[in-house]
C-alpha cells in the first residue's frame, strides 16, 4: 500500500502562483507515472500533469500548459506542481496519483481557491 499526502493548497486571489506537494510513503525511485488531477465542482476529475519514472516525460493539460510545472525529487519521496498565473478557473481539489506495479494511489486531496 501507498500512501500520498497533498499540502500547499489555498486561497489565493488571480495571477498568484502556488506550489503544490505530494509526500509518498514510499521510494518514488522505482515508481511509473506519478500526476497531478483536478475536480471542480459539478464537474469530472481532470488530468492536470503527469511525469514518468525517469522525470523526464511530462504531459500538461492544455489549459494549464505554460503556467504549471510538475516535478518529482526521488531523494525526498516527493511530488511536486508548481502553479503560476493561477486563474478562477483552476479553482478544484487537486489530488496527487501515482501508479506503481499496475496499481493506482490516490491521495485525499488539497483545495485550491483562486479569486478573480
Amino acid at each position: 500500500q501507498v500512501q500520498l499526502v497533498e499540502s500547499g493548497g489555498g486561497l489565493v486571489q488571480a495571477g498568484a502562483s502556488l506550489r503544490l506537494s505530494c509526500a509518498v510513503s514510499r521510494s518514488i525511485f522505482s515508481m511509473d507515472t506519478m500526476g497531478w488531477y483536478r475536480q471542480a465542482p459539478g464537474k469530472q476529475r481532470e488530468l492536470v500533469a503527469e511525469v514518468t519514472s525517469s522525470g523526464v516525460s511530462t504531459n500538461y493539460a492544455d489549459s494549464v500548459k505554460g503556467r504549471f510545472s510538475i516535478s518529482r525529487d526521488n531523494a525526498k519521496n516527493t511530488l511536486y506542481l508548481q502553479m503560476n498565473s493561477l486563474k478562477p478557473e483552476d479553482t478544484a481539489v487537486y489530488y496527487c496519483t501515482v501508479i506503481q506495479l499496475f496499481a493506482r494511489y490516490w491521495g485525499q486531496g488539497t483545495q485550491v481557491t483562486v479569486s478573480s
